[in-house]
């Protein structure tokens, strides 16, 4: 759980941080305010990245320059703080991980927001799916092998993470609790050092976003046991899904994760529908579809209630998983 003297820390974090605005359009904000896009992770990973061709887009169905501001920290979670805070009037916007959204609450227990109720849901944007490698020492060839292994040895594979709580965490918890073995998890500061072990062998596992974990397994660097995804990648078609595992409790199975953008609570439904058009537009974007692509990511052309529902069904889900897990 997140301590006292942390939690002020937190606040007083979001109180120095300065902000880098950019001029909106009248037509989403009537009185001339700046717009700011918040993201929850440092500049250059793969969220920051996401945001910024996200950014070019969103002002190109605004007709204004968007500027990403970042505030990083606390699962992303204090970037939604920053938002909770701003002003209702559609002129602060977050660019939230899903993690932050469904995941955060069930571990986070002083997170000083439910972002359930005090944030105002606009429209989805993309969805990402991770992928399962391993060292290339591993006995194992797939899942059926990887599960047969750790059956076989219970709490023996080790697996990272770059943090607990985060998208790939969850990712293992899950598969480990749907095909019923014993994992020990291994948290890091960030996927990059998690990954260098597994290319070492320090692990033996771990969760990575396919558009990340590709080069590595094209370069034999690590092996792949399985994609996440519905269906196969195209980036690596010859990787199969864990659907297509045979296993049971994996016939349903995702590894993935998203990004939506909400806003502060009491916002307008004017403003909030202007908003939403304006997403949904950006999405559909041709050059972003591109560069989605090129990164893995899906792009997701929804409604609000599209986001909460989706929010609502994997807080639920996680819950479960993440029963007794928090973050100190």
């Amino acid at each position: 759980m997140i301590s006292t003297s942390r939690r002020h820390a937190m606040l007083a974090a979001l109180a120095l941080c300065g902000a880098t605005l950019a001029t909106p359009p009248a037509s989403a904000q009537p009185n001339g305010q700046p717009v700011r896009l918040v993201v929850g992770y440092a500049a250059g990973g793969p969220a920051d990245q996401a945001a910024r061709l996200f950014a070019v887009a969103l002002g190109k169905a605004l007709n204004a320059n968007v500027i990403v501001d970042n505030k990083p920290g606390a699962n992303a979670t204090l970037a939604g703080y920053e938002v909770v805070r701003a002003r209702p009037d559609g002129a602060t916007l977050w660019f939230a991980a899903s993690a932050a959204l469904t995941v955060a609450p069930n571990i986070m227990k002083s997170l000083p927001y439910d972002p359930a109720k005090d944030l105002a849901p606009v429209a989805p944007v993309a969805r990402y799916y991770n992928m399962l490698v391993a060292n290339v020492k591993e006995p194992f060839k797939g899942t059926q092998d990887l599960v047969a292994y750790a059956r076989a040895h219970p709490g023996k594979l080790s697996y990272g993470s770059s943090g607990v709580g985060s998208s790939n965490h969850v990712a293992m918890a899950l598969f480990a609790r749907q095909a019923q073995v014993q994992l020990n998890h291994i948290p890091y500061k960030g996927n990059a050092p998690a990954m260098t072990d597994t290319i070492g062998g320090q692990i033996d596992v771990m969760f990575d976003i396919i558009s990340t974990a590709s080069g590595y397994v094209q370069s034999g660097k690590v092996k792949p046991i399985a994609v996440g995804s519905p269906k196969r990648s195209a980036s690596l078609p010859g990787v199969p899904t864990f659907r297509e595992s045979g296993i049971a409790g994996l016939k349903d199975y995702e590894a993935g994760g998203w990004y939506a953008i909400y806003a502060p609570k009491g916002v307008t439904p004017e403003q909030t529908q202007k908003l939403a058009a304006a997403v949904r537009q950006a999405v559909e974007d041709v050059e972003l579809r591109k560069r989605y692509a090129e990164l893995g990511y899906e792009q997701w052309s929804g409604t609000t209630q599209d986001v909460v529902n989706t929010a609502a069904r994997e807080r639920t889900q996680w819950a479960s998983v993440l029963k007794g897990v928090t973050l100190d």
